[in-house]
């Protein structure tokens, strides 16, 4: 059976568990065999080749550990993935006997490397799993599906990690969950996988953010495992013992996205509620747009800049007073009056600059 058919086929979530790296052939056979019996892991992953930010990291083991992944792989009847960032990556892994192969952020957000790497998969039909580009690109992440599509590989999977965000407060990797929800309406048909690991940067995150992608009908998870975390080569913030995963996986809570028929009506009937106030807040919107066009005329006439920036802090300021009030965060507030700022400057750069707009 072929990787898609696996994951639309499966039970959710459809989950993909290993080490972030291997490190010795010990580590590898006796963490895939916890994983094993301990979970219900589909598919093991593990880093060969480690892209790490700075010289003298911990780069991986190499070409020497695909026979330790494939071979307990085989021990546990499991196929196994790697991490291929370049022509040899894909040449060495195939030779190897590695089942599935996957595209990291850091390679995504190239095109050249892409290509590359599609050149040398064409006339191949191994799946390929294509992780989010470290930068909120969606483009970037469906130009990495077409270059594959182009090669004629059809065994194409999405793995949502998260976009790199400096210094953030929570997480190592901001998930910005509207970017593969935007994906997955492009290209219905790719399989969403998320990678909570690489999201959290810490295991204590990894929980919650498995239950939110499940809640948005995720198909499925890949999330780092090790068998002592802290003692972990690379990123032992974010591994999770097989027992922790296994108590992770057992406590998400599944929901449906198929409902009944009198399910189906009962929604129908509130969504319709939702679609006029929807209906009523862009009228509002549209009537908003057409007095900022006639503040664009009087600006013009009065030689007056666009921007008055001591009035629009007051308006942000009296906006982010009524949060309480109206039941939004200020995250959601701050944002829909950036944007109607937005538009209105728009509008009012069309009246007094045609042509500019």
């Amino acid at each position: 059976m072929e990787l898609i058919d696996k994951i639309k086929s499966s039970l959710r979530p459809f989950l993909i568990a290993g080490p972030c790296s291997a490190e010795s052939e010990e580590q590898v056979h006796s963490l895939i065999t916890s994983i094993a019996k301990n979970t219900p892991t589909q598919l093991i992953r593990a880093g060969i080749w480690k892209p790490r930010t700075r010289p003298n990291s911990f780069e991986g083991k190499g070409d020497v550990a695909l026979k330790w992944l494939v071979d307990a792989g085989k021990s546990v009847n499991l196929p196994t993935a790697v991490e291929v960032a370049n022509q040899h990556h894909v040449e060495a892994a195939i030779e190897a006997g590695i089942d599935v192969l996957w595209i990291g952020a850091r390679t995504t957000v190239n095109p050249f490397t892409v290509q590359e790497i599609a050149d040398v998969l064409a006339g191949t039909n191994i799946p390929v799993m294509i992780k989010n580009p470290v930068n909120p690109d969606l483009e970037l992440w469906i130009g990495a599906f077409e270059r594959l599509e182009k090669a004629g590989i059809n065994q194409l999977v999405a793995v949502h990690r998260g976009f790199s965000y400096y210094n953030h407060l929570k997480y190592r990797n901001v998930p910005q969950w509207e970017i593969p929800i935007s994906l997955k309406e492009r290209k219905p048909e790719i399989p969403i996988i998320c990678d909570p690991s690489h999201i959290a940067g810490n295991r204590q995150l990894i929980p919650v953010i498995a239950q939110k992608a499940m809640d948005l009908n995720f198909d499925g998870l890949m999330i780092e495992s090790h068998l002592n975390p802290e003692t972990a080569l690379s990123d032992a913030n974010q591994q999770i013992t097989p027992f922790v995963l296994k108590k992770i996986i057992e406590e998400l809570v599944i929901r449906r996205h198929d409902i009944s028929p009198s399910v189906e009506e009962k929604l129908a009937e509130m969504r319709e509620k939702i679609a006029i106030l929807d209906d009523r807040v862009f009228e509002m919107l549209s009537a908003r747009m057409k007095i900022s066009a006639e503040v664009g005329n009087f600006k013009r006439e009065n030689h007056i800049t666009i921007l008055q920036q001591e009035h629009w802090m007051q308006i942000i300021a009296k906006r982010l007073e009524t949060l309480n009030e109206l039941g939004l965060t200020e995250r959601f507030v701050r944002k829909v009056m950036d944007e109607i700022h937005q538009e209105s400057i728009r509008h009012q750069t069309k009246v007094m600059n045609p042509g500019h707009g």
